[in-house]
């Protein structure tokens, strides 16, 4: 798996790295859901974003198993915002999968406002 985190993104949307077509909407995918995991408490005190694949994961988050969580979880949005499945059973268990990641990467805690 890369270190690139345009590049893990665009692997989870079924986008090959080397295609630049969608990196803008991309990218701006990418940072809304990084919005979201600041939000929820997850990654650095201020809220980080990416401008071009050379932004790496461990640029937002240095613990290992976190990472893989927090990697996870910005596929499964970026999946669902970017290009969602239209069988719904996929969407609902992706769906799912967010609301686990959410609730372990958060342990029930929210950053304060």
């Amino acid at each position: 798996m890369t270190d690139s985190v345009l590049d893990t993104v665009k692997l989870s949307v079924g986008i090959d790295p080397s295609c630049t077509d969608f990196d803008e909407e991309l990218i701006m995918c990418t940072n809304t859901i990084f919005v979201f995991l600041h939000q929820m408490g997850v990654g650095p005190d201020t809220v980080y974003s990416i401008t071009s694949n050379q932004n790496k994961w461990d640029e937002f988050v240095y613990d290992v198993p976190e990472r893989e969580c927090v990697k996870s979880y910005v596929g499964y949005k970026a999946r669902l915002m970017f290009d969602p499945p239209s069988n719904s059973i996929l969407s609902n268990m992706l769906k799912e999968l967010i609301s686990e990641l959410e609730f372990r990467l958060t342990g029930g805690k929210r950053r304060d406002s």
